[in-house]
């Protein structure tokens, strides 16, 4: 209960740039992120992290939009551009140079969609940043609180495939010192969560199987304490999985930001 009380001053560009400062990163904090009251969570406990490592960052607040990734997904290519104009203006006008992403729909669509339209930007998703911060002593993880724990990680289609980011999550794993368990169908031939592709705002389609339930049958055969994820279309969709397979008082589901918070004791 102690965690929830924890209040962070989350930065706001509009009011540092008025100060005559630019924040080296820009925390694109996403849809899932600003309204999903799951992810919320994860938000915060970014937030946490980043403060208590003295990373100089800050967030558009009310100045975020959608990147416009759902409706590019769903073929509507005119609201995929609108939305991702106005967010380059933004962001330009902040003179935004870094980028850090939780979701990796954000992080994806940022980094090899937006310089068509004019905006190019380092961007970093969380996985990758964290591994970085590991590797140079910056993140610091002492805590052995997982160490019984079987933890067996989901990679999302868009870190994964599209990007290439199998190791970063597993460093993070490691860092904190779990029993790091894989499924079967894992890294470049992991199953998707079924949520990707706009497929999360959609009705299913016949079969007999929806897609997010065999995906949790794969790890469930890893006998997992926790699931860990690191994407907020993932996180919801295994979670809807553990609830059919009543196994969600059994086994948990964490996104590895809020794995580290514990872990940080934040």
């Amino acid at each position: 209960m102690e965690q929830e009380t924890v209040k962070v001053d989350v930065p706001v560009m509009a009011n540092l740039f008025a100060q005559g400062k630019k924040p080296e990163y820009l925390f694109w904090v996403g849809c899932a992120g600003a309204f999903d009251e799951r992810y919320k969570r994860v938000t915060k406990a970014f937030a946490k992290i980043l403060t208590h490592l003295n990373i100089d960052y800050a967030v558009l607040g009310t100045e975020e939009s959608c990147t416009g990734d759902p409706a590019r997904r769903a073929g509507n290519e005119m609201l995929f551009q609108m939305q991702a104009l106005g967010n380059i203006e933004i962001l330009n006008a902040y003179e935004v140079k870094k980028i850090l992403t939780i979701c990796p729909h954000c992080f994806n669509v940022f980094k090899n969609e937006y310089p068509d339209l004019g905006g190019n930007y380092e961007v970093l998703h969380y996985t990758t940043f964290f591994d970085m911060l590991i590797a140079n002593g910056t993140l610091k993880i002492s805590s052995d609180i997982f160490k019984d724990k079987r933890i067996t990680f989901h990679d999302p289609c868009y870190l994964g495939r599209s990007n290439n980011i199998y190791e970063a999550p597993r460093n993070i794993l490691n860092a904190i010192d779990t029993t790091n368990v894989e499924m079967k169908r894992s890294k470049s031939f992991a199953l998707c969560c079924g949520a990707g592709g706009a497929q999360m705002f959609k009705e299913a389609e016949k079969g007999d199987k929806e897609v997010y339930v065999e995906r949790t049958e794969d790890a469930l055969e890893t006998k997992p304490d926790i699931i860990a994820t690191s994407c907020p279309f993932c996180m919801t969709m295994l979670t809807d999985g553990l609830k059919s397979k009543n196994k969600e008082e059994e086994v948990q589901n964490f996104d590895l930001i809020e794995l580290v918070a514990q872990a940080l004791n934040l």
